[in-house]
């Protein structure tokens, strides 16, 4: 007699009514956050060629920007600052005037409690050497030296509304000095996110051109190297101990066993970052006609949130939005 099996896991794969109810793993839109550039001294709002879809914007269109993102339900929005004059010391970070501290002020009042407005607290935007940090006489990234200039900028864009600070710098102690420097000036209700497994990537190619990067050389020194996964548990852990609110993996999907392995000890929530590059390689073999855009966006995404995300930054955030309503 033939032997037929009796176990048959495709029965709850037959009809998609079946599969939708059965479904493991669920994206919601308030999970997604929108990261946004916006530049000073344009008129009007810059396509950034390597990320189609995305762009500079202005103090004015990144308003819109943001009424957009608050219409679609999304979780929050993401500021980055491109300014027009950068030093060596990244003095327009902390400047209350500054493109970043200026947008984020625009966005909290169009926005208001609609989204959790948050903002970049790095150096790499706004120093004409291009590192997260400033410089010491032999050229190297100073730990500590960078550290007092993220204190001061934590307050500054505390004070323009922020709801969130995203520590992307990679340095040692950086999650501490900053919530020291917080609770000093009284915004004790100001959170940190920390950047804690970031990783010394091929795939930032396109961000660079986005915030108009001075970078020349590489970040190694301090970002950590992508052979490494017990490191990006490690690193975690100390920014959980030194008071972060949320930890961040970056790149996603390059660093999905890192984000697994993060989520499974965190006690905080653990968020990913789907990086320019991981959106331009989508949107490029789209283009081509090689993959189905849709899918591959909603599958990129659904293995991030499989992973263990209980956040994602993803540039396709409005538009996934969308496709989930």
């Amino acid at each position: 007699m033939t032997q037929y099996p009796t176990i048959r896991p495709r029965r709850l794969r037959r009809t998609a009514a079946l599969r939708r109810l059965t479904t493991e793993t669920r994206l919601h839109p308030a999970e997604l956050i929108l990261p946004v550039f916006v530049r000073e001294g344009i008129s009007e709002p810059r396509p950034i060629a390597a990320m189609p879809g995305v762009q500079q914007h202005t103090l004015d269109s990144v308003r819109r920007a943001a009424a957009d993102a608050a219409a679609a339900g999304i979780g929050g929005i993401m500021l980055f600052g491109v300014p027009a004059v950068r030093d060596a010391r990244g003095s327009a970070a902390d400047d209350p005037d500054g493109i970043l501290n200026a947008a984020t002020r625009a966005v909290v009042s169009e926005a208001g409690d609609a989204l959790v407005v948050q903002t970049d607290l790095c150096l790499d935007e706004f120093t004409d050497h291009g590192h997260c940090g400033v410089l010491d006489a032999a050229g190297e990234v100073d730990n500590d030296a960078t550290l007092e200039r993220y204190r001061s900028i934590a307050i500054a864009q505390a004070e323009a509304g922020s709801a969130l600070l995203g520590l992307s710098g990679m340095m040692d102690g950086q999650v501490a000095a900053v919530r020291g420097a917080l609770d000093a000036a009284g915004h004790r209700d100001t959170a940190v996110l920390a950047y804690s497994a970031k990783y010394a990537s091929a795939f930032y190619g396109p961000f660079r051109e986005a915030v108009d990067s001075q970078l020349t050389g590489n970040r190694r020194g301090y970002q950590q190297d992508p052979a490494n996964r017990r490191e990006g548990r490690r690193e975690a852990e100390l920014d959980i101990a030194e008071g972060a609110d949320a930890v961040m993996v970056k790149p996603a999907m390059s660093f999905l066993d890192v984000l697994s392995d993060v989520a499974q000890r965190s006690p905080v929530p653990v968020w990913a970052y789907q990086v320019s590059g991981e959106a331009a390689m989508i949107e490029a073999a789209a283009a081509n006609g090689w993959i189905d855009r849709r899918g591959a966006i909603l599958e990129a995404t659904t293995s991030i949130k499989r992973a263990g995300a209980d956040a994602i930054l993803s540039y396709f955030a409005i538009e996934l939005a969308g496709w989930l309503r």
